[in-house]
């Protein structure tokens, strides 16, 4: 009997040329750097430089990550990657009630201008990439970027790096939105439009599948889900008046690398063909950039084990190879410790170092594309682009992605998904080393990186200290100016900027939005 997928279609044993009886090389795979972008989206790929080793980090307060930040760089990392806290994310200031207890737990606590510029404190940001996975308060977050860069004499021209700004897929998996669909986007347009005009080599949003996968989505699921995803907002941009081949060249995309290796690379083919496709055929897009499917990867959290955790050293290594046997533009390789808890600064190199060895040491950046051409590859390549046009077309058909999700459609199929993966994993169908087979006893003691709960505190004294030193007169006139913005139909990231150079804090000016736009209460949360 043929193995299944993860997206549940039969492995065959052996694959053959008749299993690409209609494959056509010149319509299926081109040649990398040229349309439909199956073999990569530029004509060297690795052979020109290797992909940008983007690790996530973040944690307790801004000093403490810009400590952290410093290490990564010293190590070789050659991008910057940001995780915020859950009131970050949420929109709250540090001292807000609905913050109590997570203060700095998850990624760093950033409630102002003063908090941005200690994060980024002796980084040169014209000289470097920074991401910053920030979603309903991404704009807020990336004009605070804008004007620490500015202090440092840095243009906004002058800037590259990418904001995640993708809000549906909260609305499907992840849960950290704020305002409705849509206002919010509204503000993803506004965001695509103000980048357009000020900040050309800023990614604007990055449409991530990864949270999608880690709640359980198939890799048909999570590209197909994200693809539909990226249609809605391409939308949302055509309707406020801004030509396709303006905004879409800066479309970015985020995606989960399984220990599955060859269906994850056959998923990261697939989606660059239909990508290319849908922006050609469907909307009509002209600049060969608009229909490139630039994408960074983080390999799957959601498969590390707490129990003998070294093992998550070779599973790592087996995800990062998919993601760059894949093609992808950058890479996050989690520490192996992650199950159990934020990875100190030895696990966290130590994952950087994994990236390095495939690098540097490995023949994989000496050629592009080098499973281009085989049956197994390309036979799975066919059939996930196949099923995730159907599940796209059957989006399509409810009214597209915000339609769907309004019916839950998207978070029933993943729950559904999800709930197999756990009964497989019950009944020892899906072997996990070290948790349903081959276990140990005494996996070994670990001293896992503690955030103090201090700086709860530590941040509220800060923003006390904000508030009573900083002009609250003209803190009022722009949050007004922030409500006026928000009310009409002007673009709302300007009025933002102000009141954040004026130091509004991150919950004052989401605040403002929140008195005007509401705040989204999901249908099954009645």
């Amino acid at each position: 009997m043929a193995r299944m997928s993860e997206s549940g279609e039969p492995i065959e044993p052996v694959y053959r040329p008749k299993d690409l009886a209609d494959f056509d090389p010149g319509r299926d795979l081109g040649e990398p750097g040229s349309f439909p972008f199956t073999r990569g989206v530029h004509p060297g790929m690795y052979t020109a430089r290797p992909w940008t080793m983007r690790q996530y980090a973040g944690f307790s307060t801004a000093a403490d990550s810009n400590r952290r930040y410093a290490q990564l760089i010293a190590a070789g990392g050659t991008g910057l990657s940001v995780a915020f806290d859950l009131p970050t994310q949420m929109g709250y200031d540090s001292d807000a009630p609905a913050a109590r207890g997570e203060v700095g737990k998850v990624g760093v606590a950033i409630d102002s201008i003063e908090d941005m510029r200690e994060l980024f404190r002796g980084i040169p940001l014209g000289q470097v990439s920074t991401s910053m996975t920030i979603n309903a308060p991404a704009a807020v977050l990336l004009l605070l970027y804008e004007l620490v860069a500015a202090e440092q004499g840095v243009a906004p021209a002058e800037l590259a790096g990418t904001i995640q700004n993708d809000i549906l897929k909260e609305y499907i998996a992840r849960g950290t939105y704020i305002f409705p669909p849509g206002p919010t986007l509204r503000l993803v347009a506004d965001t695509f439009a103000y980048c357009g005009a000020r900040l050309p080599r800023w990614n604007t949003i990055s449409i991530s599948g990864y949270h999608m996968a880690e709640a359980g989505a198939t890799p048909v699921q999570e590209i197909a889900f994200t693809l539909a995803n990226a249609k809605e907002y391409v939308r949302t941009a055509l309707r406020s008046g801004l030509p396709v081949d303006r905004f879409a060249p800066r479309l970015s995309f985020f995606f989960v690398a399984r220990t599955t290796l060859l269906e994850e690379v056959a998923k990261f083919r697939a989606a660059r063909w239909l990508w290319a496709h849908i922006m050609a055929d469907e909307f009509g897009a002209r600049d060969p950039r608009s229909a490139m499917l630039r994408f960074h990867t983080q390999t799957a959290g959601v498969q590390l084990t707490a129990q003998q955790p070294e093992v998550n050293l070779a599973r790592v290594t087996v995800q990062a190879l998919a993601a760059v046997l894949g093609g992808t533009q950058s890479l996050h390789t989690n520490a192996y410790v992650e199950a159990l808890a934020l990875p100190t600064e030895k696990a966290a190199r130590l994952a950087l170092r994994t990236q390095q060895v495939l690098a540097y040491e490995t023949d994989l950046t000496a050629t592009a594309d080098p499973l281009a051409g085989s049956y197994a590859i390309e036979s799975m390549t066919a059939l996930i682009r196949e099923r995730a046009a159907a599940l796209i077309a059957a989006i399509d058909e409810m009214g597209g992605a915000v339609a769907a999700i309004e019916r839950g459609f998207q978070k029933a199929e993943i729950e559904r998904s999800a709930y197999q993966v756990a009964q497989q994993i019950e009944s020892g169908e899906r072997v996990i080393v070290g948790v349903n087979r081959f276990t140990a006893d005494g996996d070994g003691a670990y001293e896992p990186l503690r955030v103090d709960p201090a700086i709860e505190a530590e941040q509220a004294r800060r923003l006390d200290r904000l508030r009573r030193t900083r002009d609250g007169g003209a803190v009022r006139r722009r949050l007004d100016a922030v409500r006026r913005a928000a009310a009409g139909s002007e673009n709302v990231l300007p009025p933002l900027r102000e009141a954040l150079a004026a130091r509004a804090t991150v919950g004052e000016v989401c605040d403002a939005l929140r008195d005007v736009w509401g705040v989204y209460r999901p249908a099954d949360a009645s």
